[in-house]
């Protein structure tokens, strides 16, 4: 078993990160370039509105070195609107517009909201939905499976990922349980996808400038750094994402991050 660490930011672009990320007057267009001399993977926020233009994925392959990796989240019409229903010609097409990427395609996550009663009277009823969509993904690619129905998070639900080999999207967001609370083995895959969310409506009473990290999250990275080299040791990949809700600023929790890593 071979053990990879990627870390990357939600989104490679955001309010405030020219002069304290990208360098003063750098055009756009070169952002995605320079990102790759810092990073090795991304987790592509846009595919979440809609699903991208073969030009623009052609494009980020372009722009990025040989080894980097794409993680993507699905379009919203799958996960949101149509929730997994007749969503197959949908999803066809984000998968082979995405699959332009070649070998720089990383996980696709699947991120669904929380579901209130009027759409499942419970977790097994989601599950129900959910089996058949698994069951019918394509083959060699990787994917993840994010919900915000914390009651929800059970062994039947890892089970189910673990028999499809789809990843449990870890989070680290205001309402969720850290993983370290999970009544059971959180990995149901040979990777595992991470996503440093944070208080996206706290941290918003504080600042919508992502250029400073203006939340402390020394103690949670630390915990993150222990849970980390427990996967490691078990030869789990790992791919991490930190959103600039979580601090305030996506790369420097990345660097926090490996500074406590390297000590480690």
């Amino acid at each position: 078993m071979t053990f990879s660490l990627h870390l990357g930011t939600s989104a490679f672009t955001a309010a405030g990160w020219e002069g304290s990320f990208y360098p003063p007057g750098m055009k756009p267009s070169d952002y995605l370039t320079y990102y790759a001399t810092k990073f090795d993977t991304v987790e592509v926020d846009s595919t979440y509105y809609r699903t991208p233009s073969p030009a623009t994925v052609q494009g980020w392959a372009r722009k990025t070195p040989e080894n980097f990796i794409f993680a993507a989240k699905v379009p919203q019409s799958i996960t949101h609107e149509k929730v997994l229903v007749d969503c197959d010609a949908d999803f066809k097409q984000f998968v082979d517009t995405m699959d332009l990427l070649g070998a720089k395609l990383g996980p696709l996550l699947l991120q669904f909201p929380y579901f209130n009663r009027s759409v499942f009277t419970s977790g097994e009823q989601f599950l129900a939905r959910l089996k058949p969509f698994l069951k019918n993904l394509p083959k060699g690619h990787k994917f993840a499976v994010e919900i915000r129905n914390k009651n929800w998070l059970d062994a039947a639900f890892a089970d189910l990922l673990r028999d499809h080999g789809v990843a449990l999207a870890l989070q680290d967001q205001s309402w969720m349980p850290l993983p370290g609370a999970y009544k059971f083995d959180p990995i149901t895959a040979d990777f595992t996808y991470i996503r440093w969310l944070g208080d996206r409506q706290g941290i918003e009473k504080i600042t919508k400038t992502w250029d400073k990290v203006v939340v402390d999250r020394t103690q949670q990275l630390i915990t993150w750094v222990d849970f980390c080299y427990a996967i490691k040791k078990r030869g789990i990949t790992i791919f991490a994402y930190a959103n600039n809700h979580y601090a305030g600023h996506g790369p420097a929790t990345i660097a926090q991050f490996l500074k406590l890593w390297n000590k480690k």
